[in-house]
Parts: C-alpha cells; structure tokens; sequence
C-alpha cells in the first residue's frame, strides 16, 4: 500500500482517471488524450498496480483492460466491487474481447460500461467516460 495515499481531488478540480492498460503504444495515446482533454490520468500497466492504485489514488473512474499480465481485469473488477472504499466507483472495460460472454461476465461483476478496442475510437471512449461522470 502506498504510504503516502493521494487525497481524493477538491470539487471543481480535474476528473482523475486510473488507466489499467499492458500495452504501452496505446496507453501513451490514452494517457495523451484524456490529459488533453482536461482529465488527470495515472497510468498502470497490470492487475496488481490497479488494485494499489485504485485504493491510493482516488480516481473518479477506471479504465480497465481484461487480458493484462498478474491480475486480470475481470478479477481486477471484482475486488474493486467487492472492497467497500472501491465499490461505487465507475469502471469501464476496455478490451479486445468481442464475444457477449465476455460482455455478460463484465456485467455480472459490476462493470459501469463494456468497450471493445477493435470496434471504438478514442473519442468513443471519451464521450462514455463523460457520460459516466456526469457534468
């Protein structure tokens, strides 16, 4: 656990967004873009960061890739879900699997949104960021 946990961000201050994502080239596209537009990004690259960071950082919504190397996001989903100080938070899947039993698997442990990479773009992604977080 972090020792020096970031406090949740004052009203009126930028949203933060906790990107769960292994593959580099497209995290640093992600991470570019949401900073561009006005959101505060941190960045992990597996399960097992996301669970730590989630609890440290105090982000407003997780975008959380599934095929990822420790910890997989559906099992990164349910103890987010199921850990009281995580529990409301908004999750978007973001994931190369296409099958519906993968989008009803992340809906039965309590994704907010399920996106397949192969079928968005970018801006897709941030319209469904801003929907989740409201005004």
């Amino acid at each position: 656990m972090d020792p020096n946990p970031t406090p949740p961000a004052p009203a009126g201050h930028p949203k933060r967004i906790l990107l769960v994502e292994d593959d580099d080239s497209l995290a640093n596209v992600y991470v570019t873009r949401l900073q561009s537009e006005g959101f505060e990004v941190r960045r992990t690259a597996n399960g097992e960061e996301a669970l730590a960071t989630a609890l440290s950082y105090h982000p407003d919504l997780v975008v959380l890739d599934v095929m990822m190397p420790k910890v997989s996001g559906f099992d990164v989903l349910d103890i987010l879900r199921n850990t009281p100080e995580t529990a409301n938070l908004k999750i978007i899947m973001l994931t190369a699997l296409s099958q519906e039993s993968d989008k009803e698997r992340a809906q039965s442990l309590g994704a907010d949104d399920y996106l397949v990479k192969s079928q968005v773009v970018i801006a897709d992604v941030i319209e469904r960021i801003r929907h989740h977080l409201g005004p």
